[in-house]
């Protein structure tokens, strides 16, 4: 029995496999990179098309995750904004390491990418943003964060 089998969303018992898909890693199911492909491309067709309105993160965040917790304190865009192009410009440079048989530069660039993120998430601090930050002092600009908008005053409640 498989994961799905094992989590009860349905019975795959009578599907004949030649090769285990978790335990056998030395040989997939041909079809499987295409379906993850067609997953990743249609997601990022429908962000593209629809704007970041479809960003499955992004709704995620704002649907699932601000509701519960509140919205955190505001900060200025640009930083996190120039971060992510680093990081997804890195990540085209694996793809292109890949791409010319470059697997270790490849694999290399995209584990720094991972790390970098991941640090990011559990300790706050943003290589990117802090690069962003020098960046200006390194021209001879001050960092200024633009004017963030004004919290909204909580409504008062009637009694």
């Amino acid at each position: 029995m498989d994961f799905l089998g094992l989590c009860g969303f349905w019975q795959t018992d009578a599907v004949e496999r030649a090769a285990h898909p978790y335990d056998d890693t030395s040989v997939i199911d041909a079809r499987a990179p295409r379906f993850n492909q067609a997953v990743v491309g249609i997601g990022a067709l429908v962000a593209i098309t629809l704007g970041p309105c479809w960003c499955l993160p992004c709704l995620a965040y704002f649907e699932l995750v601000q509701p519960r917790f509140g919205e955190g304190p505001l900060e200025d865009a640009r930083p996190p904004r120039f971060a992510n192009l680093v990081g997804v410009s890195v990540l085209g440079a694996a793809t292109a390491a890949h791409a010319l048989g470059w697997q270790p530069v490849g694999t290399g660039l995209g584990a720094l990418v991972a790390a970098l993120a991941l640090l990011a998430a559990v300790t706050g601090f943003c290589a990117g943003c802090e690069a962003y930050k020098l960046g200006h002092l390194l021209t001879g600009r001050r960092f200024e964060s633009c004017p963030l908008p004004p919290r909204p005053e909580p409504a008062a409640r009637s009694l």
